[in-house]
């Protein structure tokens, strides 16, 4: 339940030298056409689907230099970025280095899962290393550069706006479980002495701006209070789940949550699904058929994922408001008919989720993707199983004196 959205977030910095002290901001000639400035549906560039729809994980680049910031690619979105509301999906390759530049999301908050490559983030408050395995959110307003040891780097963002990632509430959990405050992992002032050219680019509205200065932006020598960015690893997230039967909702693992501006309603829960006991009785243990009301962002970050034999890491599903989904006939067989005893499940794997209160719209880019896969549906190895005991069922009710059912 979200209670905290009006919790103050700020921080001071001691500094080499003034942020004011720069030779101007111009909008920057080259843009990444991937960002979009502007979401509605009156856009033909922009849809919206009730369909299952999926995309394989993107080519690792090889010819063309692209750095972070041009690598970033949006994907699905519902938002108004100038009333500062909202979410958005973006994905990323890249495979340069920024040079003696820093990046400034005046936009929104950054919610960055890696799945190839680690991520070297300077930000004004210190160093970050960012592995496969962890995530890191970098607040919106300040500045900081990505460079990547292992060459090349890729997959997740979510960008949110007008609000802050916080830890769920953890009501009758009681004071700790799932994300323990003390597994983020913070940062230590780290300053450097450099009087060079430099450039700040600016993310507004979806565009691009830039300005030059004659010194480094990461000269803070001390900082302190509480914006700061910060990862988790995500292996230390402690899962909870049923020991009886039934199946518990899948916010249970929600690693952090965004309050939206209606009391008792998150706008988003960034969820993290991995390897767990499941001991339920009298259950069928794979997420059963359903739909539901929010929106959902299914990604892997490592294993192979049992559900879908298409679905590597890197890959995205977005699973539409009351969008019908479930798994398929093999797996629905296999489990109807297997001996219920305690087992690990997700061993060796990494999944994600992104779920959303929000109703979510397709770019130009991912609906165009020849990545984009739609779920066409069918019913194959899905029959009406219950059609199958059709005539036991009208020999119960008779035998029972009940009316039988007409049709059947």
């Amino acid at each position: 339940m979200c209670l905290h959205f009006l919790t103050f977030c700020f921080s001071q910095f001691y500094r080499i030298h003034l942020s004011v002290v720069h030779q101007g901001i111009v909008k920057r000639k080259k843009q990444n056409p991937y960002l979009v400035a502007k979401f509605s549906l009156n856009d033909p560039k922009q849809s919206a689907t009730p369909a299952c729809v999926s995309w394989s994980p993107d080519a690792l680049l090889t010819n063309e230099a692209v750095n972070f910031i041009y690598g970033i690619k949006m994907m699905i979105e519902n938002s108004s970025l100038m009333l500062q509301k909202g979410i958005v999906i973006h994905t990323y390759a890249c495979n340069a280095d920024m040079g003696k530049e820093a990046f400034v999301n005046s936009d929104g908050d950054f919610l960055i899962v890696p799945v190839q490559g680690r991520l070297d983030i300077q930000t004004e408050l210190g160093k970050l290393m960012v592995f496969p395995g962890e995530i890191v959110v970098v607040q919106r307003g300040l500045k900081w550069k990505v460079t990547l040891p292992d060459g090349k780097a890729m997959r997740y963002i979510q960008e949110i706006f007008g609000m802050h990632y916080e830890l769920p509430e953890l009501s009758v959990i009681s004071s700790h479980r799932l994300a323990n405050p003390h597994n983020f992992k913070h940062l230590i002032a780290q300053f450097n002495v450099d009087q060079t050219a430099w450039e700040v680019i600016y993310k507004l509205g979806g565009q691009l701006f830039t300005c030059k200065q004659d010194h480094t932006p990461f000269d803070v020598v001390v900082w302190h209070r509480n914006y700061v960015p910060y990862k988790y690893y995500l292996d230390s997230f402690i899962s909870l789940s049923s020991l009886t039967q039934d199946h518990v909702d899948l916010s249970i693992w929600t690693v952090l949550m965004v309050c939206s501006k209606t009391l008792g309603v998150s706008l988003a829960n960034f969820a993290f699904m991995g390897e767990r006991w499941n001991v339920t009785d009298k259950t069928f243990r794979p997420p059963f058929f359903h739909r539901n009301t929010a929106s959902k962002i299914i990604g892997l970050i490592t294993g192979d994922f049992e559900f879908s034999d298409s679905f590597k890491p890197g890959a995205l599903q977005l699973e539409t408001r009351f969008g019908a989904h479930g798994p398929d006939n093999t797996i629905f067989d296999a489990a109807s008919n297997m001996v219920l005893k305690p087992m690990k499940v997700f061993e060796g794997m990494h999944i994600i989720m992104f779920e959303m209160s929000m109703l979510m719209s397709l770019t130009e880019y991912a609906a165009k993707d020849n990545r984009c896969q739609s779920y066409k549906g069918g019913n194959k190895g899905l029959e009406a199983k219950f059609l199958k005991h059709k005539e036991k069922i009208q020999a119960d009710l008779k035998a029972a004196g009940l009316a039988l059912i007409p049709g059947l």
